[in-house]
């Protein structure tokens, strides 16, 4: 699915927030370490994945500009949730342009309910790009999820050639639990 400029949103690195989020909701936005573990963790060993949507597809704009790959790209595309004991607490989307990951030696096809996440940071060769947040559009959300003003971060994981671009929108449920305050 493919979204018109304006419905792109602006992401904004953290010193570019004018209206910063509490700090119990930036300590989830930016932190660069794993989400899978902070999730298994805090689940209580209750974590999974629940693959939505996964193929080739037109990659939106603002994922082309991301990945330095020409507008109108093809890119392999996961959808999924990240899910804390049954329940769907975040919703995540990454993608990879087809003209560099067909080649690179990383099957995203057999990811199955295996998280992307532990095999990006278990893979030394991968370095992550800074963090950006948004207000994620709720177009782009599943049709059972449009929630509206949901919190979302993104970043690029670059290996040699290959980038893979990881957003991930943290859902109702999972603040909740997380920052009952949020």
């Amino acid at each position: 699915m493919t979204c018109s400029a304006s419905q792109t949103p602006d992401w904004f690195f953290r010193d570019q927030l004018q209206q910063a989020p509490s700090p119990a909701v930036c300590d989830w936005l930016f932190d660069e370490g794993s989400l899978t573990r902070r999730l298994t963790a805090l689940s209580y060993d209750g974590f999974s994945v629940t693959p939505l949507r996964e193929g080739w597809f037109e990659l939106r704009a603002d994922e082309c500009a991301a990945l330095d790959a020409p507008p109108g790209s093809l890119g392999w595309v996961r959808e999924v949730y990240l899910r804390g004991n049954g329940e769907p607490w975040v919703f995540a989307r990454s993608v990879a342009a087809q003209r560099v990951l067909n080649g690179s030696g990383l099957d995203l096809q057999q990811l199955g309910s295996r998280s992307l996440g532990e095999l990006l940071f278990s893979d030394q060769a991968f370095t992550r790009g800074v963090l950006q947040v948004c207000r994620y559009p709720n177009t782009w959300m599943p049709a059972s999820d449009e929630h509206k003003q949901l919190w979302a971060r993104r970043s690029c994981f670059r290996r040699e050639g290959l980038a893979v671009l990881v957003a991930e929108v943290f859902l109702p449920a999972f603040w909740r639990l997380a920052d009952p305050a949020a």
